[in-house]
């Protein structure tokens, strides 16, 4: 079975419904627990703290280059040092699987600058 960062979003425009918040709850399980998810389930949102400019930036434009692949945009707020992901799907009013779909692979794009960067002096 593939992981939800091996998956690839689907079209959602004009068909299908959000999810509810029991499955909003069960696909939170499968991404980290470092994001949060709204009080009215329409919203999953996590911020990335990075050392500087550069490495947030880099970090981004990781995130647009997946975001155009996947054709699943968040909104994203950036400042020096860090970036602060939002994810819903705006067709759906709500969450649907691309979201946790993405926010896996935001993960995933995070563990580099974790692992090498984050906690670099």
């Amino acid at each position: 079975m593939d992981t939800l960062e091996q998956k690839h979003c689907l079209p959602c425009e004009g068909f299908g419904a959000p999810l509810d918040p029991i499955a909003v709850q069960e696909q939170l399980n499968n991404i980290s627990n470092e994001w949060q998810v709204s009080a009215d389930n329409k919203i999953i949102s996590r911020d990335f703290k990075f050392k500087n400019y550069y490495q947030t930036m880099a970090f981004v434009n990781a995130i647009a280059w997946m975001a155009n692949l996947e054709n699943h945009h968040p909104d994203l707020e950036v400042s020096y040092n860090h970036c602060l992901v939002h994810y819903s799907t705006h067709a759906l009013k709500g969450l649907s699987v691309n979201d946790f779909i993405c926010a896996a692979k935001v993960d995933t794009l995070f563990k580099p600058y974790a692992e090498k960067f984050h906690d670099r002096k």
